[in-house]
């Protein structure tokens, strides 16, 4: 019998055929050679769900600008999702581009783990951000009752395409860092060869550190 689980970070994004407000659609191949974020939302017409899609909505050039699709999810007909579009048109003036998956049958919110007993059938507030290779780089949960920062999903993608261009790692609040600002950080040294080839770059004012394990960097 097949294991059925929550897909993992690290781990290839499942192959889904779905429905959206788009049309249908293969995942993750519509995103291929590009990031993408997916977002499940509890249901259409609610209002902290109404408040995220405004939310993504704004933020979506910027998305887009960094080579990232969105594409959102919910246990919700197609038909539900048109008409929610039409309310935040009508009633918000905020026109939804992106892609809206209609999971009716749940059979896709199942396969991401995306439903929990204690929520009922509705699907709890989840992000996946995923790389151009189709690999999961990213999980977030929230509960029902707390919508979600748009901004720090928007960092997270480019502290991560900076990740996998650079070989470095983020710091936290980046790129706001309290000790070293804007920079990111040297992956530490794990043998006495690297750590003089660490006293030799810092010595070029190649990189600074704190010490062998602290060192960091200009992006």
């Amino acid at each position: 019998m097949e294991e059925k689980r929550m897909p993992l970070i690290g781990e290839r994004f499942p192959e889904l055929n779905v429905q959206t407000t788009h049309g249908k659609i293969k995942l993750p191949d519509e995103f291929d050679g590009k990031w993408f974020v997916l977002f499940s939302h509890p249901a259409d017409f609610t209002p902290v769900c109404t408040t995220e899609f405004v939310a993504f909505q704004t933020r979506y050039e910027e998305f887009k600008k960094i080579d990232c699709g969105l594409i959102g999810l919910s246990i919700d007909q197609v038909f539900s999702h048109i008409k929610w579009i039409e309310w935040i048109k009508e009633n918000l003036d905020y026109s939804i581009e992106f892609p809206i998956i209609a999971d009716d049958t749940g059979k896709v919110a199942s396969k991401l783990g995306l439903i929990h007993p204690a929520m009922g059938t509705n699907t709890v507030r989840a992000v996946f951000i995923v790389d151009p290779k189709g690999m999961i780089r990213a999980m977030l949960y929230y509960p029902q009752e707390l919508g979600r920062n748009m901004d720090e999903i928007l960092r997270m993608v480019k502290g991560l395409q900076l990740s996998t261009e650079k070989g470095v790692a983020i710091p936290a609040n980046w790129p706001n860092n309290e000790i070293v600002k804007d920079e990111v950080i040297v992956s530490p040294a794990s043998s006495f060869k690297e750590i003089k080839e660490r006293e030799e770059a810092q010595a070029k004012g190649e990189i600074k550190c704190f010490d062998w394990w602290l060192c960091h960097k200009k992006a």
